[in-house]
């Protein structure tokens, strides 16, 4: 039987398999320790995975509601207040969903349409620009450039024209690991008001930021009815499987936002959700004690990087450091990503893969640290024979 001809949708073409499970799949194959994709090697708090198991014996297995269980929008809700002192309206302004990656395609899907641009930075996350491709929208990218990542004021009002909907900002930064600061916040905020754009922010680092704060958008004037917030617990309590993520925004945005999440995956995760309700409420000793072993694990990986050879631009939050492969004789990252297990048994991302501007990011590498200490002492003393051997 023959393929019809055309299958993919030009939308999509351009998306395929993903670097992350290519990497991962060349981590199992090779037996290389896998420092690739970003996933922790260790669970998270005990008390919230017994919330799990209590919540399945209960009887908590079947569809929860549309929106969410309700206490899971009330610790939401909580959460906000109790970090940013945002207040929201865990009835109207809270929406749970399937991570925060199907947050992100149901923002796109419900408030974009075809021809619309949206304005974000690279590198990027994929779901991010995969998203916008679903919804038949343009991106309209304003490239971070290391060591620090700031972006470029002007180059940035230039990406703004009479098609542009939205701004996208992820903080902290996924892959670079920058926090953006109030500055640079408070002009993007400038820009959405100016051109009455909406903001959305990917905040699923928000409580693995090691230097700096996090700041939300929406805590800056006139940016709460603008913004659409988006995270979720799998980085944040290390259940990444468990695909527990949220939308806070105004009644009007988190409404048009549920009308195309209830059409993905309609609603999902109910025992998890009880779970992570309690997660949210774990006092500050356990959002504290994360970032600090998860920054001592960056300081580890970097400082073993460097010594290794590689130019390190040291994050100032989330999982992930990404080095520059120039100094040990390399020009290709995306080359060496498919070399290193063979050389050295560990696997990294290529970062050229968040740009579309690929001489930009051609020579940079990922490496995630959220793994345990001895992992990451193999993965140095492995990396440090590249760079003796360079």
């Amino acid at each position: 039987m023959a393929v019809p001809e055309r299958v993919l949708n030009e939308r999509l073409v351009e998306f395929g398999t993903t670097i992350f499970a290519e990497m991962s799949a060349l981590a199992l194959s090779t037996g290389a320790i896998n420092l690739g994709q970003g996933f922790p090697d260790t669970d998270g708090p005990r008390e919230v995975a017994d919330a799990a198991v209590a919540a399945i014996r209960a009887g908590h297995n079947q569809y929860p509601p549309g929106l969410g269980i309700a206490d899971l929008r009330l610790a939401v809700a909580e959460h906000q207040k109790r970090f940013y002192g945002m207040h929201f309206d865990p009835d109207a302004e809270v929406l749970i969903t399937a991570g925060a990656t199907e947050a992100i395609a149901a923002v796109m899907l419900s408030l974009l349409e075809p021809g619309d641009e949206v304005v974000l930075f690279e590198p990027y996350y994929d779901s991010h620009i995969a998203g916008i491709a679903m919804a038949g929208a343009e991106r309209r990218l304003v490239t971070l450039r290391p060591p620090d990542y700031r972006f470029d004021p002007d180059e940035l009002a230039a990406a703004i024209g009479p098609c542009t909907r939205m701004i996208v900002v992820n903080s902290p930064h996924n892959p670079t690991g920058k926090v953006f600061d109030r500055e640079e916040l408070e002009l993007i905020a400038e820009l959405c008001r100016e051109h009455d754009l909406l903001a959305v922010t990917d905040e699923v680092y928000e409580h693995l930021a090691y230097d700096g704060e996090h700041i939300p958008m929406a805590t800056l004037p006139g940016m709460r009815e603008r913004t659409i917030s988006v995270s979720s617990g799998g980085k944040t309590f290390s259940f990444t499987g468990w695909k527990i993520g949220w939308v806070c925004a105004m009644p009007e945005l988190r409404d048009a936002v549920t009308t195309a999440k209830q059409f993905l995956t309609f609603v999902n995760g109910a025992p998890f959700q009880h779970a992570m309700a309690v997660g949210l409420r774990l006092g500050d000793d356990y959002f504290d004690g994360l970032r600090n072993s998860m920054r001592a694990r960056r300081d580890q990986l970097s400082d073993g990087l460097s010594a290794a050879g590689f130019e390190v631009y040291r994050p100032a939050g989330t999982y992930f450091v990404t080095a520059d492969v120039r100094p040990l004789g390399f020009d290709d990252g995306m080359a060496l990503c498919r070399k290193l297990p063979e050389l050295c048994g560990v696997v990294a991302v290529p970062n050229v893969v968040f740009y579309d501007n690929e001489r930009e990011g051609r020579h940079l590498v990922r490496f995630a640290f959220c793994k345990r200490p001895e992992v990451l002492d193999e993965a140095v003393e492995r990396l440090a024979k590249l760079g003796a051997g360079s």
